[in-house]
């Protein structure tokens, strides 16, 4: 180790000073931060013998604002989504339109009407816009919306079942994201798990059992949109426990844990709010950031009296959507007013879309690539197909096409993390070999961004 060269290590406050961090425009505790940084990363590198001369001034500044762009960098940003996974649980699910976009944003930047009415002057509720739009959309008698459908389900059977028995097919016991459980949430709301039936198979007399045997109080339905049970398998419909329930005058609940609003041509089949409450389900929920294609949220419908008493609740309040929540919704169900105008929104578009579309698209992304490829990079557009996502539509396969990157100059591994990590991180998958961008959910404008990554991948990997 060089004496010498660790005492001509550049001090922060030279660095600090250097023009590409003085005119660098990031915060100063930001640069101060990253120039020590910089300084301990060299000073480790000479004392390792991996580095015998000390760095440069420029060298040394370089390094402090790479450090420093890296640390003033948020870490929930946007990222390009090339998996093919419409509702990626941990991409954020849906993206929302424009329009709703632009709602939360303008909730966000000024003062709002949320809880003011202004044609009368006095305090207003935040519910009053999207519960209107729901019960029109579906013809609920009333809706509450709350921040997401775990909290829907818990406020459902904490104002509904508590202290009381509910039915619930072994087949239905589902988890969800997290590890999160149905009969944890049921336990938290305080009321009391009945199993019926068995995990494949659950027959109407066994609800009827548990209602004139076993003093059930309560049914409750859960869809089972994360997974499929096939083979030996029987379950009860909607309708013939909606027929059972009104009998035996006990309420039913579904979860339906995704679905659209009503049947649309760009959904594949699948519940809907207003076909399970036309069925006779008395209350429904389910989640506002997938199929339906709004933002997170957790949307109840149902009996007017049963929404009133969960509107009341305490809990309700603990609850709530917040005002940019409530802004995209509203946007997100005024869309769903006109069917061709919900096929507008992300989600619904990108499910719609039709192979010879993706085909298309997929081979414009590959122009845009093919000359960063030249020898360094075989590219191919290939036929593929995935999952709708976030839990919605198990068994589902969309067909689709993607963008085929197989490097020469570096693994399939080593490009894949590179556009990990890239300032807009770019996330596909790999398959035999090859790293597939999907062109269902790459944006035109997405292509621009993944040539440039691509580029500096393969040079950075080009011998010499």
């Amino acid at each position: 180790m060089d004496k010498e060269a660790l005492r001509h290590l550049p001090r922060t406050d030279a660095l600090l000073d250097h023009p590409i961090l003085r005119d660098s425009g990031l915060p100063r505790w930001v640069l101060r931060r990253a120039a020590r940084q910089s300084v301990d990363q060299f000073r480790a590198l000479l004392l390792s013998g991996k580095r015998s001369t000390a760095p440069t001034l420029a060298e040394g500044a370089a390094l402090a604002l790479r450090l420093a762009r890296q640390m003033n960098r948020p870490t929930l940003r946007p990222v390009i989504n090339g998996t093919g996974v419409v509702l990626h649980t941990n991409l954020g699910r849906a993206p929302i339109s424009h329009r709703a976009a632009m709602a939360a944003t303008a909730a966000a930047e000024r003062w709002s009407t949320l809880e003011y009415n202004v044609e009368e002057g006095t305090r207003g509720s935040r519910q009053t816009a999207v519960s209107r739009l729901l019960c029109s959309l579906t013809g609920a008698e009333g809706a509450l919306v709350v921040n997401n459908n775990a909290a829907a389900v818990l406020l459902m059977l904490s104002v509904v079942g508590c202290g009381k028995k509910v039915a619930i097919s072994r087949g239905e016991l589902v988890e969800i994201g997290g590890s999160f459980r149905v009969p944890d949430i049921m336990a938290r709301s305080g009321a009391s798990l009945l199993e019926v039936g068995a995990t494949n198979k659950t027959h109407l007399s066994d609800y009827r059992r548990a209602i004139e045997t076993q003093e059930a109080k309560v049914l409750l339905k859960v869809h089972t949109s994360n997974f499929q049970v096939v083979g030996f398998t029987a379950a009860v419909s909607l309708a013939e426990l909606a027929r059972l329930a009104k009998e035996k005058e006990v309420p039913l609940l579904y979860d339906m844990g995704s679905g659209g609003l009503y049947p649309h041509p760009a959904l594949p089949a699948g519940p809907t709010a207003a076909e399970a409450l036309s069925a006779g389900a008395d209350i429904v929920c389910f989640s506002g950031d997938k199929l339906l294609g709004g933002p997170q949220a957790g949307i109840l419908l149902g009996r007017r009296d049963l929404i009133a008493a969960m509107s009341g609740d305490p809990l309700a309040r603990a609850l709530r959507p917040g005002k940019l929540a409530l802004a995209a919704l509203e946007e997100t169900l005024l869309a769903w007013r006109d069917p061709e105008g919900a096929a507008e929104l992300p989600v619904l578009s990108m499910l719609g879309a039709k192979p010879e579309a993706l085909e298309r698209q997929a081979r414009e992304g590959a122009a845009i690539l093919m000359p960063v490829c030249g020898q360094r990079c075989a590219l191919t557009v290939e036929p593929v197909s995935g999952p709708v996502g976030g839990g919605s539509m198990p068994g589902v396969s969309l067909p689709g096409w993607a963008v085929s990157l197989r490097p020469h100059t570096v693994s399939v591994e080593a490009l894949e993390e590179f556009f990990r990590r890239w300032e807009t991180p770019i996330v596909g998958r790999i398959h035999r070999d090859a790293l597939l961008l999907d062109a269902r959910t790459v944006r035109s404008q997405d292509w621009a961004v993944i040539a440039a990554a691509l580029e500096a991948c393969l040079s950075e990997a080009r011998p010499g």
